[in-house]
């Protein structure tokens, strides 16, 4: 009988192994294809060579680069529109990621702890909702935007709005994570709270807030990278109009062109590294609080 009961927990153990030497060597590959191109478009942006990439059709046959300079950074800054699409994309961000978040949490604080008659049904619509992408409504915001004098052939600051009001506008239709989040906090702080005689905002704004950072952290997060790369609202908006473009319709105009400069590809690399530094900055540092409020939110819907 111990034989057996040895043998079967070689077994279990063996299998184990296979099972987690299995689903590490994935991942590892699938790590793998996820950098290898990472680290190709860095290389990419040092380059001297205009437009390694496109092989023999634009002179350089190699995959990498043989030879490294900054020279793309510097005219980056200094001889295109790159600096002003660059802060276009960080006001709309800054502005969407203030605005999402209050309205997400907003809604799933009122979710969360009022009970009133058409709550199910608000939460069934905006579930229906959520599903639909938002490209759809494309054409008619479009046309409601141009209908008010946010688009079409306006300033720069009127289409810049209007894309705050697109990304911004639907922000409490996710709120699904944050309402499990709130939902974890007892509801006995907010009654102590009533009782000193707080208002619903007091009780929100001193009481949950307060003890809500990883949930915060996270809706600030996603209300900030959205809008952030952004490519399909962003071109349809701004049509044509390369003052007020945000970085992801400005460097994709670049390498669209019929006819594109050997050195685009490059300052493209360039300026698609410079895209990714604060993001990949602020999940560095807020990763901890990130997780917190994935993991926080995923408890309870």
């Amino acid at each position: 009988m111990d034989y057996n009961f040895k043998k079967t927990n070689g077994g279990m153990k063996r299998r184990k192994t296979i099972s987690k030497s299995t689903a590490y060597t994935v991942l590892t590959i699938l790590s793998i294809c996820w950098i290898l191109p990472l680290i190709w478009l860095i290389l990419q942006s040092f380059g001297t060579e205009p437009s390694a990439s496109y092989g023999s059709t634009y002179g350089s046959p190699d995959i990498l680069p043989s030879h490294y300079t900054v020279e793309w950074y510097i005219k980056l800054f200094t001889e295109t529109e790159f600096p002003r699409w660059y802060i276009n994309t960080l006001v709309i961000a800054l502005c969407c990621m203030v605005l999402s978040t209050f309205f997400t949490l907003s809604m799933a604080y009122v979710m969360s702890r009022f009970r009133f008659k058409s709550r199910k049904a608000i939460q069934n619509i905006g579930l229906i909702l959520g599903m639909f992408p938002g490209f759809m409504s494309m054409v008619a915001i479009y046309y409601i935007f141009k209908g008010v004098g946010l688009a079409g052939d306006v300033e720069n600051w009127k289409q810049t709005l209007a894309l705050i009001l697109v990304y911004s506008g639907s922000a409490a239709l996710g709120y699904y994570v944050s309402k499990g989040f709130f939902d974890t906090v007892s509801k006995s702080l907010d009654e102590a709270a009533r009782i000193d005689g707080a208002t619903n905002s007091q009780v929100f704004s001193k009481i949950i807030l307060p003890l809500s950072k990883p949930i915060i952290v996270y809706t600030a997060l996603m209300s900030f990278t959205a809008p952030w790369g952004d490519f399909i609202f962003a071109s349809f908006i701004l049509k044509e109009n390369t003052q007020a473009y945000t970085v992801a319709v400005g460097l994709y105009k670049w390498i669209a062109a019929s006819e594109i400069p050997q050195q685009w590809y490059n300052l493209f690399a360039a300026g698609a590294v410079c895209v990714a530094v604060p993001i990949t900055i602020l999940f560095l540092c807020l990763q901890r609080y990130f997780v917190e409020g994935i993991t926080g939110g995923a408890v309870k819907g």
